[in-house]
């Protein structure tokens, strides 16, 4: 028998060849094997693109307002029922002044007095233009009527008769407007005493003695204010929302800083019965009685009105974080069943500050994205977190 053939360059080449294979086989499975881990983090991206693509959202739901009603607190400014600046109506100096501010006058009472020689020189002249008026005004009416008893008898011509007549004419128009020059001047003396035209309080004094004073009918500075504080005007602008129940019957109950604890009693006196373009409000006027002079022109003051249940329907509350300020109005966003952002217009009443009321397009079902990205559109997927059970600030 003969040995198999193990020539040792064949079994070297074979050697060889298997090596070979493996090598091949190793690479090829290890670019598949990079393939495919480029496909599954390619996958990997797409999927962490898109779940972080989502927005995750915290919700809430509106919470109906007090059914019984409540109240509308706002700001209002108190202003006395009659306040008057007091200006000379003549030019001098401040002789003297007789009251200062604080000061409770009557009306008639002298407040003060200005030095006008200027004027007592000129009435002086008025007085003497009078005096020559009147004389030469008597000598034509003599003149005239002897004119015309000599053009009876036709001893003078009719032509120069009744030039005489006009003459006694033309010095009776000359009287008379010395006459009211006079007068002019007389009234003009008679300003150098200022009087309080009603009863009231001085709040203010702006001259002092010896000061020019400039005649003047608003232009000039104000020489002293009186104000009549027993009944107080109360100014406050109410939202058209609101505007229907501001009636002639309306009442408010206000607060002052100044005096916590305590409230008066306003009742309406008008309404500008318009809507101001540029606030939406509505300038509603109230009275108060103040004849114990308890309180102080010009002071701030909380009105609290007594809103009606059910006078606009339904209301809801919202926290504040919920708005969204589109160029069409005022949005909120909901999210339906499917997780998808649906943007709805509401019509916003009362704001608390942290909380607001929503008069219309929500109903208590809803669910309300809070702090909602400005960047949220329509039909937009969102994560929800679980939602709040209050509205903040309600």
């Amino acid at each position: 028998m003969h040995a198999p053939n193990t020539h040792p360059g064949r079994l070297h080449m074979n050697g060889f060849t298997r090596v070979g294979a493996v090598l091949a086989v190793a690479a090829i499975a290890f670019v598949i094997w990079n393939i495919i881990s480029a496909h599954r983090a390619a996958a990997n991206l797409a999927t962490a693109t898109e779940d972080a693509a989502i927005a995750t959202v915290s919700t809430t739901h509106p919470k109906p307002t007090d059914p019984t009603g409540s109240a509308l607190v706002l700001p209002g400014t108190v202003q006395a029922n009659i306040d008057a600046p007091i200006y000379a109506r003549t030019s001098g100096y401040l002789k003297r002044w007789l009251v200062d501010i604080g000061a409770r006058v009557k009306a008639g009472q002298l407040l003060a007095e200005i030095d006008t020689p200027e004027v007592q020189q000129q009435l002086s002249q008025a007085q003497a233009d009078v005096a020559t008026a009147q004389a030469n005004q008597s000598i034509a009416a003599v003149t005239a009527e002897r004119w015309q008893s000599l053009r009876k008898t036709d001893s003078v011509s009719k032509q120069d008769a009744d030039e005489k007549a006009s003459l006694a004419d033309a010095s009776k128009a000359q009287l008379d407007s010395a006459r009211a020059n006079l007068q002019r001047l007389r009234d003009l003396s008679g300003f150098q005493r200022i009087v309080a035209p009603f009863d009231g309080i001085i709040t203010a004094r702006e001259t002092d003695v010896g000061r020019l004073i400039a005649a003047g009918g608003g232009t000039g500075p104000e020489l002293f204010r009186i104000s009549d504080e027993r009944q107080l005007r109360l100014y406050v602008r109410v939202p058209q929302s609101f505007a229907p129940q501001m009636g002639p019957d309306t009442t408010a109950q206000v607060s002052f800083p100044d005096r916590p604890g305590v409230t008066f009693t306003a009742t309406m006196d008008s309404t500008a019965n318009a809507i101001d373009s540029t606030t939406n409000t509505l300038l509603v006027q109230l009275k108060v009685d103040n004849a114990k002079g308890e309180l102080l022109p010009g002071a701030y003051a909380d009105v609290h009105f007594k809103v009606e249940p059910g006078a606009r329907g339904e209301s809801l509350l919202l926290p504040a974080n919920t708005l969204l300020f589109r160029s069409d109005g005022i949005h909120v966003a909901t999210v339906d069943a499917n997780n998808n952002v649906v943007l709805k217009p509401i019509i916003i009443g009362r704001d608390y500050g942290s909380a607001i009321e929503v008069v219309h397009g929500l109903t208590p079902q809803d669910t309300v994205i809070l702090s909602p990205p400005d960047s949220l559109i329509d039909h937009d997927r969102v994560r929800v977190k679980a939602p709040a059970t209050t509205a903040a600030g309600a």
